[in-house]
């Protein structure tokens, strides 16, 4: 199968949609298919470790955040689909390039798969405190095109399902389970991070608005224990204002990354806005019992009271209560470790991506059908 990837972004960004994107690519080319990414351009040069060729497009960086780059319009998208001779279009997180991408695959013909994986209307309401109407519209009209939109949980489904967009399927995320383990946990590590042997508490992820990171601030007053922040964005000044004590490492990837989830004693999440988290099941594959939002995508992963523990959005007391209550439970928190590993041993990329092969023949096999 020849399968073209338009993707709002491509490692080496560090993201949601990056990640799943290579790994889609990956696993495509793992089971004998012939992948293509177009994606935006990225500063510098573009030393990724890909398994297939990639179509850079021009791109600019977003005014306030250069770390996300936006595409700008070019004919190399649709030039890309035909010289690849693509069997099926798979649009990542469409939105700027993928509208495009969507409007070429329907011009030649080309069956679109459109995966939902940013909630754009949330981020309009972050930022510009309006747009959410505008956002979904848009969201709406390259969906609706799509021969089928693929949600990575319930709670995306739902807010499709509401918002009048057609053949919605779930499609989870994998997890890298040899990566992520807990016998990473790093004794030596966590002596650097918490010299008097505090409770290490993380948080890994964009330091932008929408992830709320400054929720932790109670978490930093409490006594004997240390919050260590892993991640970069615009955010990381003012954050290092209001999370006074926080330790931040920046931008951490690959081994160092596994070791950093599985030296801490608990995770936080505190972006509302998740339409999975891929973070949460990272921690939970990395054997630590995870906080996080009772909202969007970790009401999948977070089995409250046994993997960890659900609190009220954008509610720093809830956060702070939350590690209150297992600050000083070590005996629960290893519980929920164990059992937050057991729960995400069985969701790897191999077993996501054969999923995302069955859609892809469904949605082959119906466009077969119809011309038939």
């Amino acid at each position: 199968m020849r399968v073209v990837i338009v993707t709002e972004s491509f490692p080496p960004d560090v993201n949601g949609v990056a990640h799943c994107a290579l790994q889609t690519a990956r696993h495509l080319a793992a089971r004998g298919h012939d992948p293509l990414v177009i994606a935006p351009s990225v500063a510098g040069d573009d030393e990724t470790d890909t398994p297939c060729p990639v179509v850079r497009v021009p791109s600019l960086p977003l005014p306030g955040y250069p770390q996300v780059r936006v595409a700008l319009p070019s004919r190399r998208i649709a030039a890309a689909i035909t010289a690849h001779r693509a069997d099926l279009v798979h649009l990542a997180s469409p939105f700027v390039l993928g509208v495009r991408g969507m409007t070429a695959a329907a011009r030649l013909g080309v069956p679109a798969i459109a995966v939902y994986q940013t909630d754009l209307a949330g981020y309009a309401r972050t930022y510009v405190g309006a747009g959410e109407a505008a956002a979904w519209r848009r969201l709406k009209a390259v969906h609706t095109a799509a021969d089928r939109t693929l949600a990575p949980s319930s709670a995306a489904v739902a807010d499709l399902a509401e918002h009048g967009i057609p053949r919605v399927s779930l499609w989870p995320r994998g997890v890298d389970t040899v990566r992520f383990r807990p016998e990473l946990r790093d004794e030596a590590l966590r002596r650097r991070l918490a010299p008097d042997g505090e409770l290490i508490v993380g948080y890994v992820g964009r330091l932008a608005a929408e992830k709320h990171v400054e929720l932790l601030a109670g978490v930093c007053a409490l006594p004997g224990v240390r919050v260590v922040i892993v991640g970069d964005g615009p955010s990381e000044t003012s954050l290092r204002t209001v999370l006074p004590g926080a330790v931040f490492l920046g931008r951490t990837t690959g081994e160092a990354l596994a070791r950093t989830f599985a030296s801490f004693d608990l995770f936080a999440h505190t972006g509302p806005y998740e339409t999975f988290c891929q973070t949460v099941q990272e921690a939970m594959a990395s054997g630590v019992p995870v906080i996080a939002p009772a909202a969007g995508g970790p009401l999948d992963l977070v089995d409250h009271g046994r993997t960890g523990l659900l609190v009220t959005p954008h509610d720093t007391d809830a956060v702070t209560g939350a590690v209150r209550e297992l600050a000083h439970a070590p005996a629960l928190r290893a519980a929920y470790g164990r059992a937050g590993r057991a729960a995400v041993e069985d969701r790897t990329w191999a077993a996501v991506g054969d999923q995302l092969l069955g859609h892809y023949a469904e949605v082959l096999g119906a466009r077969t059908a119809v011309v038939a």
